[in-house]
């Protein structure tokens, strides 16, 4: 029987078993499920040491129905049985856990971000701690792993892992992406590559990859930059690295912030007004990331928005709804002071404006992170 289909089923028969039943799963699920630390069940010396943090999301799911892949609970399991379900982990690390949320990932905020980051950074301090694992809903994964990416001040490896279907599906993906992602963050190898995203067999770099399915499990991709490696034949390749800085070579630190600035994202579409840009202002915003047409452009009547926004102190930077591609800098930022946002799609380039906000209100060293990053 191939590791696939083995773990498939083991996740679903200790799920059940911890559980009582999918019903019973479905019906205690919610996000207000208490923090719980998990110690290693066995310690082998010549295993690294991994910390599973979870979070949530569909990889802790329950549906009432073992096919129903879409109308499920997030957060419904806590990490103890998300651990046990793969008895396989024991094998590649000596693993504990901890729960610091449990929630769709819809629903996390940058409270949760500072909360996750700095706990994140305390355990990478320890020399029992090897490597990281974060369980993460798959809506907004990304942007948490590009703000990790960010801020971890280690170069130990630390891997971001969710599922498109939930623990109770008949051929959940979550089994084999938390098997990988645990043995990728018990490897010499991942070190140094900033924080990396595994599903479906393939590793990416945070800054990279994103989203670009609703539902299919090969959802995350790196289209125009590429994979740094994949999992095959339960064997690790890297064959690429991350060229942006991250992680211990980046300058942004959480460790004394307990809040971060008001950075709004806005829609470009035709007949777009600049009604949400005087509301972001009004509201608080301290930056605003436009999801630009094309190549991050907005209509006439919506860039004087923008515009007059910069002129109260926001910093406004330019994005794409496109998906791909670079927003090349343009005559109209320098004559505006924008910012433009380089590759980043519109939801990362927000999380660097909220950092670069904690260091700068200057659109010119702003850019220069962008540059960088």
């Amino acid at each position: 029987m191939n590791i696939k289909k083995y773990l498939g089923i083991t996740f679903l028969l200790v799920t059940l078993l911890f559980s009582g039943s999918i019903t019973a799963i479905h019906s205690s699920a919610n996000s207000n499920l208490k923090e719980e630390k998990v110690e290693a069940t066995s310690t082998n010396p010549k295993l690294n040491n991994v910390k599973i943090i979870a979070t949530g999301g569909t990889i802790a799911g329950s549906a009432t129905s073992n096919t129903d892949t879409t109308g499920y609970q997030p957060g419904a399991l806590g990490v103890e049985t998300l651990i046990k379900a793969v008895p396989e982990l024991k094998q590649v690390a000596n693993v504990s856990g901890e729960q610091i949320a449990n929630i769709g990932s819809n629903n996390m905020d940058n409270k949760t971000l500072l909360k996750l980051a700095k706990r994140i950074n305390d355990l990478l301090k320890s020399k029992d701690v090897d490597g990281i694992v974060v369980t993460h809903g798959t809506d907004t994964l990304e942007e948490t792993a590009y703000f990790l990416n960010l801020v971890v001040k280690s170069n130990k490896p630390v891997v971001i892992v969710g599922s498109m279907r939930p623990a109770t599906a008949i051929s959940a993906d979550g089994p084999l992406n938390l098997y990988n992602a645990v043995k990728i963050a018990a490897s010499k190898d991942a070190k140094n590559k900033g924080v990396l995203i595994s599903l479906n067999d393939r590793i990416g770099s945070a800054r990279y990859i994103t989203k670009t399915n609703t539902t299919m499990t090969d959802t995350f991709q790196s289209e125009e930059q590429g994979y740094l490696g994949a999992i095959a034949g339960n064997k690790i390749f890297f064959y690429n690295e991350p060229t942006r800085k991250h992680t211990i070579k980046s300058v942004f630190d959480v460790s004394k912030l307990d809040k971060l600035p008001q950075v709004d994202i806005i829609y470009s579409y035709q007949n777009d007004s600049r009604y949400f840009y005087d509301a972001a202002v009004k509201a608080g915003a301290k930056g605003i990331i436009i999801a630009g047409e094309g190549n991050g452009l907005t209509s006439d009547t919506a860039f004087e928005g923008a515009k007059d926004a910069v002129k109260k102190g926001v910093i406004i930077t330019r994005s794409s709804r496109v998906g791909n591609g670079i927003v090349t800098r343009e005559k109209i930022d320098d004559e505006n002071n924008f910012v433009t946002a380089d590759s980043l799609n519109p939801q990362k380039a927000r999380i660097l404006t909220m950092l670069a906000l904690t260091k700068t209100d200057d659109p010119k060293e702003i850019q220069q992170f962008f540059n960088e990053y």
